[in-house]
């Protein structure tokens, strides 16, 4: 499995951007795929999740209410929408993807990775 994140850049405080996360490559069933994000000199964190076989979705409290996470099952894409950027959400965003019976918000619940797209705030 493949995965391409796209969809960084940089943004004015306020803005919104749309992160997109296309998985290639051999199908999988029962799994959940979720974004992280890791600022500079910080860990690596989590932001949201979705479970692929019934949409239900978790988030970090940091992004709850401001970013959205959803799925496009025709495209095999994950989407992350991002709204009311601030200059907190600075990072390098990665989607990943793993089986949907581990804890979302472990990134070591995950098997497959993308490279990172960098998101700048600023203000």
């Amino acid at each position: 499995v493949q995965l391409q994140a796209s969809g960084g850049g940089l943004v004015q405080a306020g803005g919104s951007l749309r992160l997109s996360c296309a998985a290639s490559g051999r199908t999988i069933s029962n799994v959940r795929v979720g974004w992280f994000r890791q600022a500079p000199g910080k860990e690596r964190e989590f932001v949201a999740a979705i479970k692929w076989s019934d949409d239900s979705t978790n988030y970090a409290a940091s992004v709850k209410g401001r970013f959205t996470i959803s799925r496009d099952n025709a495209k095999n894409t994950v989407y992350l929408q991002m709204n009311s950027l601030n200059p907190e959400d600075t990072a390098v965003y990665s989607c990943a993807l793993g089986p949907a019976i581990g804890l979302y918000y472990r990134s070591s619940s995950y098997v497959y990775w993308g490279q990172g797209t960098l998101v700048t705030v600023s203000s």
